[in-house]
């Protein structure tokens, strides 16, 4: 059933079905070790290719990948970045994350599927950012933070004229009223939301987009306890 999901789901987005069989296999991965440590509360294999597979491609059909070097911040189990690696295998991909296990699961699944041109980060985003400023074309987050959080830890690894990728609510338009002032202290500035419906569903999202325009200060990002404690 995951698999006709899949096939309805790519087919809705014009997106080639090749990766397919990659993903079937991303699934039993994930619901394998998925028994012993808690990398998703969405285990329901049509959900699983919903809510995750499919969601992550739908910024395919958004946002220009082929080529680009990629972060993901926050990553957790893989999403957004493996399943658009896997759709689009001319990405260059780093998935960063904090927790050391989850990291080890994406190299494990990196290594089961083959996959070519990513690199598995532990690591905290504010650390990594000053190693690797202004180096990646793209940044993603599905990571749940608030706009002017994720931006302060995304931002500061995007060249100049690259985008920070951050995938939300639709109900998230007071969030970006707030962001203002970060995203220009920052060196972004905020183009035009993208909503889409996951299909099979009547889920709808929102792909909010921030344009790099200017180098981030030096000072950015802080140290993610003060990020928290008085957010830009």
């Amino acid at each position: 059933m995951m698999e006709a999901i899949l096939q309805e789901g790519l087919s809705s987005f014009a997106l080639p079905s090749q990766g397919i069989p990659a993903l079937l296999r991303y699934g039993e991965l994930l619901a394998e070790r998925n028994k012993v440590m808690n990398l998703t509360a969405i285990t329901d294999p049509e959900e699983v290719a919903r809510l995750h597979f499919l969601d992550s491609a739908a910024l395919l059909t958004l946002t220009d990948f082929r080529e680009k070097t990629v972060v993901d911040v926050g990553t957790g189990a893989g999403f957004p970045g493996l399943p658009l690696r896997i759709l689009e295998p001319s990405i260059r991909l780093t998935l960063l994350d904090a927790q050391n296990k989850r990291i080890n699961f994406l190299q494990e699944v990196c290594q089961d599927l083959s996959l070519t041109g990513v690199s598995c980060v532990h690591g905290r985003a504010e650390a990594f950012a000053a190693e690797h400023r202004e180096t990646f074309d793209l940044a993603v987050s599905r990571a749940v933070a608030a706009l002017p959080v994720l931006a302060e830890l995304c931002l500061p690894l995007v060249k100049v004229g690259g985008s920070f990728l951050a995938m939300k609510s639709v109900d998230c338009t007071s969030e970006l009223e707030a962001a203002g002032r970060a995203l220009s202290l920052l060196g972004g500035r905020l183009e035009k939301p993208l909503d889409y419906r996951i299909p099979g569903t009547d889920v709808r999202h929102r792909l909010v987009i921030v344009k790099k325009i200017g180098e981030t200060p030096k000072k950015y990002p802080r140290m993610f306890a003060k990020i928290k404690k008085n957010p830009l």
